[in-house]
Formats: structure tokens, C-alpha cells, sequence
């Protein structure tokens, strides 16, 4: 088996600590986007489980929605739940967070993290979540990742 990148064999320890059964998966092309990943996959845009970091205003904390891919995510929405956002840089992300934008990873986060998951996940059997690198996913079932992060679940994406 191919060795994992750095970023992403830290993910698969943590799941193998934490009893997840399913493997990273290295993309042959990027996942930076839902799309990419989703043809990378074979599965839906929805089906990928996008992280969205921002920056709350009040404290500089890490904020991080974990969206379905095919949704565009509401900050008045989010702002609401959390309190004022701005924008999270790429030195933000990989400080707070701990993982690269594109391969952002729902888990494992080096200081603590606010966090929301989107409802509209928990209509999927399986989503695919990145797996700290841009070519990495794991694959799990929403409920395994509300489980996972202790996240709640709210309506966080823009209606049209």
C-alpha cells in the first residue's frame, strides 16, 4: 500500500484510534473542491462533506461548518448561531486548525474549534469527508460524524 502523506496518516491513526472501520483514500486528483472530489469518487457534489473555516469576530476563534458540497453556506446563518465571522486566511486555517485549505479534515484539529454541522448531510447514507490533504477523504455516515466531532447539526445553507 502506498504511504500516506504526513497530514493524512495523522487522520488515519486518528480514526483507527477511534474505531472508524473505513480507510483514507487517496484521490488520483486533487479534492480541493466538492466537485473534484465528487468525480474523483463517483459520488454526488452533495455527497462530500466540505469544511468551511471562518474567524469569529468577538475572539478570533476558529469557526468550521462542515457543509454538503452542494450547498452554498449562509454566514448570516452561521453569524447568527456563533456571532460576527470574517474571513479565515490560509495562515488562520493552517494555525488554528492544523490542515492546509483543500484538505481540511472535520477531526483532529490542533485547539479547540466551534463547530456546525449542515442538516442537510444527515439525509445521505455516507459522505466523504477530507482527510487532511488535498488528495486525501475518508469516507463515514453523517451520524458518525456528528459523533465524531460532537458538532451540532443546524440550517446553515442558502435557500434560493
Amino acid at each position: 500500500m502506498e504511504k500516506l502523506p504526513e497530514s493524512a496518516q495523522r487522520v488515519a491513526d486518528l480514526l483507527t484510534t477511534i474505531g472508524h472501520d473505513r480507510p483514507v483514500v487517496m484521490l488520483p486528483a486533487t479534492g480541493k473542491t466538492s466537485a473534484e472530489a465528487a468525480a474523483g469518487l463517483g459520488c454526488s457534489v452533495a455527497e462530500i462533506a466540505k469544511s468551511i473555516v471562518f474567524r469569529r469576530l468577538a475572539d478570533d476563534a476558529a469557526v468550521m461548518v462542515v457543509a454538503s458540497g452542494s450547498n452554498r453556506v449562509d454566514e448570516a446563518k452561521v453569524a447568527a448561531i456563533v456571532g460576527p465571522l470574517g474571513k479565515a486566511d490560509a495562515r488562520f486555517v493552517k494555525e488554528r486548525i492544523g490542515y492546509a485549505i483543500g484538505g481540511v479534515c472535520p477531526i483532529g484539529h490542533v485547539g479547540k474549534t466551534l463547530m456546525l454541522i449542515d442538516q442537510d448531510l444527515l439525509q445521505l447514507d455516507s459522505v466523504w469527508a477530507a482527510a487532511g490533504h488535498p488528495h486525501a477523504v475518508f469516507n463515514l455516515t453523517p451520524r458518525q460524524l456528528v459523533s465524531m466531532t460532537a458538532a451540532p447539526v443546524a440550517d446553515i445553507a442558502q435557500r434560493t
